[in-house]
């Protein structure tokens, strides 16, 4: 890549800023809502359990939905109305809030509508960035945009807690919705160039034309199932690392949040690197890093059944953050460079479906450690991630020299 990698469109700046304050207002909100429901709502852990599983349920449900609409319409106009309704589901929070009549199944309620909004702007945002940037800008625009995502997922949630803790729940979520306005008008001055209008067919066969295309692709395929794999892993691993830390390493709850702060570290590390990492090493091996330095985790983690310190714990959480973020930084840039633009928005959808393993994992971490301990989860977490690691090594994906050419349209019937 050139010296002007460094100089990105302001349409395209304009398209992360939005990025970076709609992400802040997710993350700020995701925090505030179990909060509101402990503290002013007095519920217990199964009812927070269901407020969580509430705000998930969207990225199961809607992110077809979503994709096959960021495909047929503005993908700009996609992105403006997903945030405008998280707004306004936030606005609505705060108002209910205000009057004293929030209830739980109001919260959820209004916490899966502003999620939904999250998923449509989510599928969108990688389907909108190769029609604002050339090919050879793409990792630094992908790079920019996952920087944005991190900085808000590191201090979001502290961000979320500070605010409820000083200025209380509904100050919380009226910043949060003021943030969602912010991206909405920092999007209105995004310049997206036109597409061709897609064809009128039934929404089935659109979908099943995108996931096709990603399940029959040498490159895509792989890298969905590495993908589902290292998500089993990592919600594994988090589902018991809590009271592991607690009860053998002898972290208390500062020491626990300390700890896992080093997951945010490593990725605000390497999406500060990224760019410089893609341009000294080949693309395919800048696509395996990822999963590679997320089995080097599982086994420092796996190490502290042998030598309980938190200083490997740390660095383990500082690993997961490092190589996901390299991973997601590259893989966003190989499917915008081998998708036909028509269908970027199905095929980004289907590789957010990949987050449907999380719940996966959390259920394995239940089930294995409720019977054999958090130290047997531990070492079937570091198994999970040998399979995801295995997995993009034996793949062409890795045998990539450079980032491959942009492809045009397919011929469509």
């Amino acid at each position: 890549m050139s010296a002007d990698t460094h100089h990105l469109p302001t349409t395209f700046n304009r398209l992360a800023w939005s990025n970076l304050a709609a992400q802040s207002a997710e993350q700020i909100a995701l925090a505030a809502a179990p909060i509101v429901a402990v503290l002013l709502l007095g519920v217990g852990e199964g009812q927070t359990g269901l407020l969580q599983t509430a705000l998930t349920l969207p990225f199961i449900l809607f992110a077809i939905p979503a994709g096959l609409l960021a495909d047929r319409v503005s993908r700009r106009w996609v992105m403006a109305g997903s945030e405008a309704l998280r707004a306004a589901a936030l606005a609505a929070i705060l108002l209910l809030l205000w009057l004293g009549l929030m209830t739980l199944p109001l919260l959820a309620l209004l916490g899966f509508i502003a999620v939904c909004g999250t998923v449509a702007y989510s599928v969108a945002a990688p389907a909108l960035v190769p029609s604002l940037v050339t090919p050879a800008l793409l990792p630094a625009a992908n790079a920019r945009i996952e920087l944005a995502r991190t900085v808000a997922f590191a201090s979001g949630p502290a961000l979320g807690g500070v605010l409820v803790g000083w200025v209380g729940a509904a100050p919380a979520f009226g910043f949060a919705a003021a943030l969602s306005a912010i991206a909405v008008v920092l999007l209105a001055g995004v310049y997206e160039p036109a597409r061709p209008p897609a064809p009128q067919r039934h929404p089935l066969k659109d979908i099943k034309e995108g996931a096709a295309f990603v399940f029959h692709h040498s490159l895509l395929r792989p890298v969905f199932v590495t993908q589902f794999i290292f998500n089993t892993g990592s919600f594994l691993l988090l589902a018991v690392f809590v009271p592991y830390a607690v009860r053998h390493l002898g972290l208390s709850a500062t020491g626990v949040g300390t700890t896992l702060a080093m997951y945010g570290v490593g990725m605000v590390v390497g999406a500060l690197f990224a760019t410089r990492v893609m341009k000294r090493l080949a693309f395919g091996t800048v696509i395996g890093l990822g999963p590679v330095t997320g089995f080097v985790a599982s086994v420092v983690m796996a190490l502290t059944t042998w030598f309980p310190t938190p200083l490997l714990a740390g660095l383990s959480y500082f690993l997961l953050g490092v190589g996901p973020i390299l991973w997601v930084i590259s893989t966003t840039t190989l499917r915008q460079s081998v998708t036909p633009p028509s269908l970027l928005g199905r095929v980004s959808a289907i590789n957010i479906m990949s987050y449907g393993a999380r719940p996966l994992g959390s259920a394995l971490g239940a089930v294995v450690g409720g019977l054999y301990g958090a130290e047997t989860c531990l070492y079937l977490a570091a198994a999970i991630f040998a399979a995801q690691a295995l997995v993009i090594l034996i793949s062409p994906a890795v045998s990539l020299t450079r980032q491959p050419d942009m492809v045009g349209e397919l011929a469509r019937c």
